[in-house]
C-alpha cells in the first residue's frame, strides 16, 4: 500500500504487536447495552450550594439509567443523597445573604441557608426567571411574558412591560445600573415540519417549528418606565452586563455564522461602538464573551489567528491585547478576578486538557492540574475560587474533580462512580497516535484497537465514525458521547478485529482551518483522512488487514459511513449506517443552524448538497450497506432512510439490509433496542469481512 503518512507521535513499541493482550472474554454483547451499566452511570453537575461548599450531581449509585440528586463536598467527603425537596435553581444577592426561587409558579425569598422561607409574589400566572438589582434592594422577574420589578424589604411591585399577544415574550438578560436589560426571542418566521409517530392507536403528525431565530435587547428604565430597542438581530447572540452597570456587551453571529462582532453599548446615552469583528469562510466555533467581576473589561474568545485564544479589551476600545498564542484549543475561560482568568488549555496534547489561571497583567500562566487526562464540562464557584470538572484518562469513565485556583497541583476527585465490576475485565488500553496526513501538513489524531489474537492471514478492521461532525472523540480517556460503542470495540477485538477511529477534519479541537475544510463538501476531507488512517494502520501493524475494511458510525458518522462506501469502494468493503443523514437538503430543513453554515441553501448552493449526499452515490453502489434507523427520530428523520432505500431499489440494487425502530427517536431509549441495533452490525461485518 502507498504510504501517505509520516509519524509524529507513536505509542508503539517493539514487540507490541506480536504479544496478545488479555481481553474481557466474559464481556457479551447483552452485558455491553442492557442495564446494570458495566461502567455505571457518569455523574453529571447540577449545582453549587449557595455558601460553594457542597456540590449537586445527578447520578443512579445502581448503574442504571434512572439517576438522583446527589451530593458532595468540595473535600470529597460525605457523600450521600440530597433531600428530595433540594431547591435546584435559585439566585443568590449580591451580598450572597439571600436567595430567590420559583416554587409552584410563584416567587419566595430565603436566606441563603434556605431558612425563614417567605412568598414574595403570587399571581394566576407563572413567576419565573427573578434577577437581583445590583445593590439587592429588587428585583426582576417574568409573569405571562411581561417583566414586572418588586421591592425585597418595600412591598411594592410594578409592571415594566406590556406587550401584545402576538408579540415575543420578555426575558431579563440583567440589570445595568437602574435599568433593566430585556431579552426577546422572535420564532415567527419558523417552518412547520413533521416527524410522524405510528406505534399508536391513531398516526400523530409529529408536528414542529423549525428555523433560525432573531433576538431583541431592550432596555427598559424602571423610573420612566420606557422601553427602548438597542438590537434586532436575526441569528446567534450572547449578552453581558459590566460590573459598574454602565456598558452592555452584545456578541453576535449572523445565521450562517461567517460573521461575527461584538458591540458595546454605553448606558447613558445608548451610544454603541463595535469593538471586535471577525469573519471566516466555515463558521463560527466557541464565542465566548464575559466582563470582569469588578471592572468593566471584557474577556472573549477568537479563532482569528486561527486557534482559539482569549483577547481582552476596554469598552472603548482601547487596551485590545491578546493574551494566549500557538496551535493549540481553549475549550473554556472564565474570570476569577479582575485580572486573573481560569482557562482550560489543549497545550500539552490535543488529547489532553489541562487547567491553568492567567495573570493578564503579566502575561503569565499557572498551570492548575498535573495528571495526564483528558477534563471537560467546567464550571465555577460562586466565589470563582473552585473549579469543578468531569476528568477521565485511558480506561478510567469520567468521574467528578475539583481544583482549588488558590492551591494549584492539587486536584481532589470528588466521586467515585465507577462499579468494582468494571475492573473485573481487563479492558485493553487503545493506542494513542498523532499522524501527517497525505498533505504532509494536517496533523491527525486516531485511536487504534489490536485483536486479541493475530491471524496469520490477518485481521480485517472495522472503523468508528465519530457522530456531530463538530466533536471530539479521539483523546487521553474514556469515551464520554461514545461508551457503549467503545466497550462493544472492546469486544469486536475479542472477535478478530481490528478497531479504529479517526479524528478526521470537521472534528473540534484543532483549530479553525482543520474544522472548516469541509465547508462547502462535507464528506470529501473526511474520507480522505479516514484513509490516511487505514494507510498508518496497514504500515505498522503488520497483521492489520486492510482489504476487509468495515465502516460504522451513527448520525454524522451514518451520513460518513455511507459517503465512504459510495465513493471509496476500493477501501470500504461494508457500511453499516446508524440514524444516517443520507440527503442534507432533508436536514436543512430539520436544522438550519447546522447545515447553512456548512453547506449554504439548498436552493442557492445545490452542488455542495449534491455532492456531499450519500443518496447521490447510492446509483453506483459497490458494497453491501445497513441501514439502522428509529421511526419517530426528530432530529435525522426516517425520510433520510426512505429516500435513500428507494435509490437502491429503483437502481435494482439488492445487497443492502435495513432495520426501523418504531419507538426510538435520535438517541435510543430501550436497552433491548440497543442490543439488536449492534447485534445486527456485528452479524453485518461477520457475513462480509469474515474469511470462510
Amino acid at each position: 500500500m502507498k504510504k501517505f503518512v509520516t509519524v509524529i507521535f507513536l505509542m508503539l513499541f517493539a514487540g507490541i504487536e506480536v504479544t496478545a493482550q488479555q481481553f474481557p472474554d466474559k464481556l457479551t454483547m447483552k452485558d455491553i447495552f442492557h442495564e446494570t451499566f458495566i461502567p455505571g452511570t457518569r455523574p453529571s453537575f447540577s449545582h453549587f450550594s449557595p455558601d460553594g461548599k457542597t456540590i449537586y450531581f445527578n447520578w443512579s449509585d445502581s448503574a442504571t439509567s434512572s439517576t438522583e440528586l446527589f451530593q458532595v463536598g468540595l473535600s470529597g467527603k460525605n457523600q450521600k443523597k440530597a433531600p428530595k425537596d433540594i431547591v435546584r435553581n435559585y439566585q443568590l444577592s449580591p451580598d450572597g445573604t439571600k436567595l430567590l426561587y420559583t416554587e409552584s409558579g410563584d416567587l419566595m425569598l430565603a436566606d441563603a441557608d434556605f431558612e425563614n422561607e417567605r412568598l414574595v409574589v403570587a399571581s394566576k400566572g407563572f413567576d419565573y426567571n427573578p434577577v437581583w438589582n445590583p445593590n439587592g434592594t429588587k428585583f426582576a422577574f417574568v409573569q405571562n411574558g411581561d417583566v414586572w420589578i418588586s421591592g425585597v424589604e418595600e412591598a411594592y411591585i410594578k409592571q415594566v412591560t406590556n406587550k401584545k399577544d402576538d408579540e415575543p415574550n420578555y426575558s431579563v438578560a440583567g440589570w445595568a445600573g437602574d435599568k433593566i436589560v430585556l431579552s426577546q426571542w422572535d420564532t415567527s418566521e419558523y417552518e412547520e415540519y413533521y416527524f410522524p409517530e405510528y406505534a399508536g392507536t391513531l398516526v400523530e403528525t409529529g408536528a414542529t417549528r423549525r428555523g433560525i431565530p432573531s433576538r431583541i435587547i431592550s432596555i427598559a428604565s424602571i423610573d420612566s418606565g420606557g422601553v427602548t430597542e438597542i438590537f434586532d438581530h436575526h441569528g446567534y447572540l450572547g449578552v453581558d452586563v459590566s460590573a459598574s452597570g454602565k456598558f452592555v456587551a452584545i456578541d453576535a453571529t449572523d445565521p450562517p455564522q461567517k460573521r461575527r462582532t461584538i458591540t458595546i453599548f454605553n448606558m447613558e446615552d445608548l451610544s454603541s461602538n463595535i469593538l471586535f469583528e471577525d469573519s471566516t469562510k466555515g463558521w463560527m466555533y466557541n464565542t465566548n464573551m464575559e466582563f470582569a467581576p469588578a471592572t468593566d473589561r471584557l474577556m472573549f474568545q477568537s479563532e482569528q489567528d486561527g486557534w482559539n485564544h482569549i483577547y481582552t479589551v476596554n469598552p472603548d476600545g482601547s487596551g485590545f491585547k491578546q493574551h494566549t498564542f500557538g496551535e493549540y484549543d481553549i475549550p473554556w475561560a472564565s474570570w476569577i478576578d479582575e485580572r486573573t482568568i481560569a482557562m482550560a488549555t489543549s497545550e500539552v496534547d490535543p488529547g489532553e486538557i489541562h487547567l491553568y489561571k492567567l495573570d493578564i497583567i503579566q502575561n503569565l500562566p499557572t498551570k492548575l492540574t498535573a495528571e495526564e487526562g483528558y477534563r471537560r464540562d467546567f464550571r465555577m464557584s460562586p466565589d470563582r475560587r473552585f473549579i469543578v470538572y468531569n476528568k477521565t484518562f485511558f480506561n478510567e469513565p469520567f468521574d467528578l474533580h475539583v481544583v482549588d485556583t488558590v492551591i494549584p497541583l492539587r486536584e481532589v476527585q470528588l466521586t467515585n462512580s465507577v462499579p468494582e465490576a468494571f475492573y473485573e475485565y481487563d479492558w485493553q488500553e487503545e493506542d494513542y497516535i498523532r499522524f501527517t496526513g497525505r498533505d504532509g501538513s494536517t496533523d491527525l489524531s486516531m485511536s487504534v484497537l489490536k485483536p486479541e489474537k493475530r491471524n496469520p492471514n490477518g485481521n480485517p478492521v472495522v472503523v468508528f465514525v465519530h457522530g456531530a461532525g463538530s466533536l471530539q472523540n479521539v483523546y487521553k480517556g474514556w469515551s464520554n458521547n461514545y461508551w457503549r460503542e467503545y466497550m462493544f470495540h472492546q469486544y469486536l477485538t475479542h472477535q478478530g478485529y481490528y478497531v479504529i477511529e479517526v479524528d478526521y477534519r470537521h472534528s473540534t479541537g484543532y483549530g479553525r482551518k482543520f474544522r472548516e475544510d469541509v465547508t462547502n463538501w462535507m464528506g470529501k476531507y473526511e474520507t480522505e483522512d479516514i484513509e490516511d488512517g487505514l494507510a498508518f494502520l496497514a504500515d505498522n501493524y503488520e497483521k492489520a488487514d486492510t482489504s476487509r475494511v468495515g465502516i460504522y458510525g451513527g448520525s454524522y458518522g451514518g451520513f460518513m459511513a455511507l459517503y465512504a462506501v459510495g465513493v471509496s469502494p476500493d477501501k470500504f468493503d461494508a457500511a453499516a449506517g446508524l440514524r444516517s443523514v443520507t440527503n442534507w437538503e432533508n436536514y436543512y430543513y430539520a436544522n438550519p443552524g447546522y447545515t447553512l453554515p456548512r453547506l449554504g441553501k439548498p436552493d442557492e448552493d445545490s452542488l455542495h448538497y449534491e455532492r456531499s449526499s450519500p443518496v447521490t452515490y447510492a446509483d453506483s453502489l459497490q458494497r453491501p450497506v445497513i441501514l439502522l434507523h428509529g421511526l419517530i427520530d426528530n432530529n435525522v428523520g426516517f425520510q433520510d432512510a426512505v429516500h435513500y432505500i428507494e435509490r437502491l431499489i429503483q437502481t435494482g440494487n439488492e445487497d443492502f439490509e435495513m432495520m426501523i425502530y418504531p419507538t426510538e427517536r435520535h438517541s435510543f431509549r430501550d436497552e433491548d433496542a440497543w442490543y439488536d441495533e449492534y447485534r445486527r452490525i456485528f452479524e453485518f461485518f461477520n457475513k462480509h469481512l469474515k474469511k470462510s
